[in-house]
């Protein structure tokens, strides 16, 4: 497993291209899966203050015994502190026990509150101090990335989105990587595989490489360029979720999966806000 893939962020910090999402998750299972997945060998953890699971996060890499420098964590802004940026963050890194983090994002737009910007402005002053080494974004489409442009000259070196094979995003992904950005996928396997899993072209991938439908959905995010964070708490899941580095899928395998493509988006619309 010690070939796993990096992508190098347009800042120069590098980040494993695949990684363990603890979303939903309480503090105790963030524990043991996040022990889990380090003894697995990932080195990528994505959490957010929103998860309500930091404390549990920050037991698990306080006992690892891997070295801090070969892990990539990453945390999130939630949208009622997006003036509050410093003290957030702060308070994250108490509860994850860590000096700094590897990506902080803000995790959501929320345009109708209009702090997005200043909440960005914010995260590059974070960065200036060390307290995050790369600053990014989640769920922010195009005109919400070009106006951080416009009124800061600085794009986000990530972009976190709902992105699976019911929904590619290809437009946005295609402009992220114009512009120098990193498109994260968050719930890679369409929460759980629903309508995925049984697609007759996943069914045959996985017959002909021996693997299951997750691990070929998990190859398909790899195989086109983009950041991956599953989620599970079963061991045998995260670590089945890992061994997708002794294979590649080719050009026309990728080419059926992009067939899958419906626009079915699970999660709440970043233009409509969560008012929450």
């Amino acid at each position: 497993m010690a070939n796993q893939s990096v992508i190098k962020l347009s800042d120069g910090n590098l980040m494993p291209q695949l990684g363990l999402g603890v979303w939903q998750v309480s503090d105790d299972e963030a524990t043991r899966a996040v022990g889990t997945a380090l003894d697995l060998g990932y080195r990528h953890i994505d959490t957010a203050a929103i998860y309500k699971n930091e404390d549990g996060v920050g037991k698990a890499l306080a006992e690892t015994s891997v070295a801090r420098e070969e892990l990539f964590i990453t945390t999130k802004l939630w949208n009622t502190d997006q003036l509050y940026a410093q003290k957030a963050l702060e308070t994250s890194l108490k509860k994850l026990q860590l000096d700094y983090v590897d990506l902080y994002l803000i995790h959501w737009p929320e345009p109708q509150q209009g702090n997005f910007v200043e909440a960005w402005k914010q995260l590059l002053k974070l960065k200036e101090q060390g307290l995050a080494k790369s600053v990014g974004v989640c769920n922010f489409h195009i005109p919400h990335l070009q106006q951080l442009k416009d009124e800061t000259g600085v794009f986000p070196v990530v972009n976190q989105v709902e992105l699976h094979p019911l929904l590619q995003q290809r437009q946005l992904h295609a402009w992220d990587a114009t512009h120098h950005i990193a498109t994260e996928s968050w719930s890679p396997l369409a929460q759980g595989g629903e309508g995925v899993f049984d697609q007759p072209t996943i069914i045959k991938l996985a017959e002909k490489y021996g693997k299951t439908a997750a691990q070929i959905v998990i190859r398909w995010h790899l195989d086109s360029g983009l950041i991956v964070i599953p989620k599970s708490v079963t061991p045998k899941r995260i670590k089945e979720n890992f061994e997708v580095f002794d294979f590649k899928l080719q050009r026309e395998e990728l080419a059926d999966i992009a067939k899958l493509d419906i626009g079915k988006r699970l999660g709440p619309d970043p233009e409509k806000g969560l008012n929450l």
